[in-house]
């Protein structure tokens, strides 16, 4: 039993002997004034079992929450940060769209770099619909260092770096139109998977939806990490071509069935929907077979397929293994699946992977060792309409347990619990994995999709606690319009109790979809940058980053170029004069060391607002464009003289050019960079 599972069970001990006998708190410190709490409760009335759950989720001003839950920000395009059991909203990382209070895609150069590395097809995207995080991982855990997360409406992939907690890159995927088999990653994080759903040409080109089976494609890309620099590395990436089903979602083999990733896909009767046209819709077109197909893909031998330049083909820069080629080469193969699948699911010791099918009440579990089996001996029940063979399911399918209407996602615990979110029931069932037997369901509100639970997905789970992502609150909340919130629920469990509804956490932030839960001790980002100057986007000191000292105003060829420092409670220089028309090239670092000392930077009417964090150093382009004064300030609260902490930026109208010299407030020489 672990130490945070005896205090819980200790509490359920306390609450029920605080009801009993009517305890009092004792007086003193804060007020403490001999009130009764049960009298409280009874005042509010909430229940034993309410002042439980209160107890066991509540964490006092300045301790820590035993977890962090990284979930997808949905429609914001975001990943939000909340601390477990809590359930506080920590942070909103700024991934795909702009994100004013951090100054993401406000003003600083480094984070237009990062935004406009996520054009399609030369146009800005500024949203993007995040579902799945991934944690970067060492032998199948969770390591605590990067993080990973997808956008469907754009296929693309972003990263992000658990020591400052920001994003660093984005990465498009040219050869599909959305993804949402990702992000998934690969045991020791040597790729980030990224499936397909929508099929369309790879090439880009135009092709009529009545070509549909013969020019669409459905594809795989496996993004190569660069774990020493941070980055993905597209030139040593590679995408598989697959047949024209919608790819859902994905999971990586782990232990045994390591070097290998499963893919869910549901359409495999290629519907394209068309009621105006007299089809049936496309919903009722993709559930008419009663099976479709699990991928099952060999990525350790498919990488050392792709090295080999007669095995590919480049489409759009990329390098993409043809689909006859995966087949030749004995990297793809198909598994019967009950129909219209969602989750896919490895379990902890990679052995078994569990299938859920939204049309099916059943789990699905399969042998990996089967799989194998199957494989090694061609045991197939022939091929699918391109070639690829389907093993055979009554070789492969180990068991199935019935757990309710419409299952989705697993999420996984110690000695062999697993959790499986039942969307339209609005339930989350417990059950046993190794036993095949089920164990309990307990009600949520309303409409689960997926489930997170402390490294639910890996080969340690902790288990202790799942939360349940519902998709709708209804009456949880007080009406805020017709637009409801989202609710997370955590719910508390463990293999010796059942579960129990702890919390209802509102989430108004896009429509949140997965979640990954970590261990809060492994997770250990810098309070402050590490020294003065330093560069979040190189993640190292800039040596010409302004430093105290260092600060001036020049101008050289039509640019005015600022050197500015922030410290409490002034910017050096405070003002500066600028020609209509010039260039203005603000490089500006917070001198500061101290923790939480952030300060902003914004300018009236520019459309600028710049997060300095303690040490950070960001560089700023505008172009002065119309006359006028224009005050600058910090943003952010930083000292009893904040108010003070502001200046102007003059621009000069063209008609009394050299009035004023722009390098008027200027020390030693500034530089551009």
């Amino acid at each position: 039993m672990t130490h945070s599972h005896r205090v819980r069970t200790t509490v359920t001990a306390l609450v029920a002997a605080l009801f009993a006998v009517g305890l009092t708190a004792c007086g003193g410190g804060n007020g403490g004034d001999g009130t009764d709490i049960s009298q409280v409760a009874q005042n509010r009335g909430l229940s034993a079992e309410d002042v439980e759950s209160a107890v066991k989720t509540y964490v006092p001003g300045g301790e820590k929450d035993e977890y962090l839950m990284f979930a997808s920000g949905g429609h914001a395009g975001q990943v939000l940060v909340f601390g477990m059991p809590s359930m506080r909203l920590l942070k909103v990382i700024g991934v795909f769209t702009p994100e004013p209070w951090q100054g993401y895609g406000y003003g600083a150069e480094e984070t237009h770099r990062v935004l406009d590395e996520g054009r399609m097809n030369d146009r800005q995207i500024e949203w993007g619909d995040t579902h799945h995080p991934a944690l970067s991982e060492t032998d199948g855990n969770y390591d605590g260092e990067y993080l990973f997360i997808n956008d469907k409406a754009n296929p693309r992939v972003a990263v992000i770096d658990l020591r400052d907690l920001e994003t660093k890159q984005i990465v498009t995927d040219p050869l599909m139109k959305s993804n949402h088999g990702a992000t998934f990653v690969t045991p020791n994080t040597e790729y980030i998977v990224e499936g397909s759903q929508y099929p369309a040409p790879l090439d880009d080109s135009y092709s009529p939806v009545t070509e549909y089976e013969s020019e669409y494609r459905g594809a795989v890309t496996f993004f190569k990490f660069d774990r020493d620099a941070g980055r993905v590395d597209t030139d040593r990436s590679f995408t598989i071509e697959l047949p024209p089903y919608m790819q859902d979602l994905s999971d990586a083999g782990k232990g045994p069935s390591d070097g290998w990733a499963f893919i869910n896909s549901f359409n495999t009767e290629m519907a394209t929907g068309g009621i105006g046209q007299g089809n049936p819709p496309l919903e009722a077109g993709t559930a008419a077979n009663d099976m479709d197909y699990l991928h099952v893909i060999n990525w350790e031998k498919a990488a050392e397929v792709a090295g080999n330049p007669q095995n590919t083909e480049t489409i759009q820069g990329r390098t993409v293994i043809p689909l006859d080629v995966a087949v030749e080469q004995e990297l793809l193969y198909f598994v019967p699946e009950p129909k219209s699948p969602h989750g896919v699911d490895v379990t902890p010791n990679g052995e078994k992977i569990v299938v859920s099918g939204k049309l099916d009440p059943h789990v699905t579990v399969y042998s990996w060792e089967a799989m194998q089996q199957a494989i090694q001996n061609e045991n197939f029940q022939g091929t699918d309409d391109f070639g690829v063979p389907i093993l055979s399911y009554d070789a492969v399918m180990e068991d199935q347990l019935e757990l309710g209407l419409g299952p989705l996602h697993t999420q996984f615990g110690p000695n062999g619990q697993a959790y499986t979110s039942l969307f339209i029931e609005s339930a989350v069932a417990k059950w046993n994995w190794q036993t095949m037997e089920m164990e309990e369901k307990e009600s949520v509100h309303y409409n689960v999709g997926h489930l997170a639970a402390p490294a639910g997905d890996t080969k340690q789970p902790a288990g202790e606690y799942v939360v349940s992502l519902n998709k709708w609150a209804i009456d949880r909340f007080k009406s805020v319009g017709p637009l409801h919130p989202q609710n997370f629920q955590l719910l508390e469990t463990g293999p010796n109790q059942g579960m129990q509804l702890l919390y209802d956490a509102p989430v108004a932030i896009g429509e949140p979809h997965y979640a990954q839960v970590i261990d809060a001790d492994k997770v250990e980002p810098w309070n402050t940058y590490p020294e003065v100057g330093f560069d979040p986007g190189q993640m190292e000191v800039d040596s010409e980053a302004p430093t105290s000292g260092d600060e001036g105003v020049s101008r050289d060829d039509g640019k005015t170029i600022v050197d500015m420092t922030a410290v409490r409670s002034h910017f050096n220089p405070e003002r500066f004069t600028v020609p209509q028309g010039d260039s203005v090239i603000i490089h500006i670092t917070n001198v500061e060391q101290a923790r939480d000392a952030t300060h902003g930077f914004a300018i009236s009417e520019y459309n600028v607002n710049v997060s300095l964090e303690p040490g950070e150093t960001q560089t700023i382009r505008l172009l002065a464009d119309e006359a006028g004064v224009f005050p600058f300030y910090c943003t952010e609260f930083c000292s009893a003289l904040h108010l003070e902490m502001a200046g102007y930026m003059a621009v000069e109208p063209r008609s009394m050019a050299g009035a004023e010299s722009p390098a008027d407030d200027r020390g030693t020489a500034a530089r551009e960079r």
